[in-house]
């Protein structure tokens, strides 16, 4: 059974997930916050598979309680998926780098809704690279010049910080081992070293840290 817990301060919004979950097989929702403190709280206390965290709640907004979550090493098994309304919402962004699995639109589909549950529940990164990328070079756009905390690379070898730069251009894996002419399994073993070592939650989290370490920079294609 997949354990979620709804974060949204607008009850509406709430009922409305939990009816969506509902009608998918092996989910129950257990537990609904209000705000950002009261899910972190919850997390904690449920051990959910996944919290759907909206971003823009009273007294604890869901980026603080994102980054709490994450950050608390009892709740490595828990993943958080981002709610917003635009997906050119700076915090969606902010939250990914935080550690957060990936972010849905609140008029999603109920199909893709369970589907991406299901997704993050089985420890995989909801986005598909390329869209990360674009959330992420829509941020950029906005802020030509933003303060990029100092990501450290020296750790990587050359063939992982090559890899590293295809994930974060977009390259699914298949991709990347026919580019560089390695077998997929090879390079899964250089992304799985790589955030290792990079200390990236999930792949979403790694195409964030490829842009802030300067290995790919706004605009640039997938060759």
């Amino acid at each position: 059974m997949i354990r979620v817990v709804l974060a949204d301060d607008q009850s509406l919004v709430r009922a409305g997930f939990r009816s969506l979950l509902a009608g998918g097989d092996g989910i129950q929702v257990v537990g609904e916050a209000e705000h950002g403190g009261e899910a972190v709280e919850l997390a904690r206390e449920l051990r959910p598979d996944v919290v759907l965290m909206d971003m823009r709640m009273p007294e604890v907004d869901g980026l603080t309680a994102t980054r709490r979550i994450v950050a608390d090493p009892a709740l490595a098994d828990v993943r958080v998926v981002v709610l917003t309304t635009y997906t050119d919402d700076d915090y969606v962004y902010l939250a990914l780098r935080a550690g957060a699995s990936g972010f849905l639109v609140k008029d999603i589909e109920p199909d893709e809704l369970l589907r991406a549950v299901r997704v993050v529940a089985g420890g995989e990164s909801l986005l598909a690279p390329a869209v990360t990328r674009a959330v992420i070079e829509g941020f950029v756009a906005r802020r030509p010049d933003p303060a990029r905390p100092a990501v450290p690379l020296g750790g990587l070898t050359g063939r992982e910080r090559e890899v590293v730069r295809l994930v974060g251009r977009g390259l699914s894996n298949g991709e990347i081992a026919a580019r560089l002419q390695l077998s997929p399994l090879t390079v899964k073993t250089h992304v799985s070293r790589a955030m290792g070592k990079l200390g990236a939650r999930d792949r979403a989290q790694l195409v964030v840290l490829a842009y802030e370490s300067g290995l790919v920079t706004p605009g640039a294609a997938g060759s």
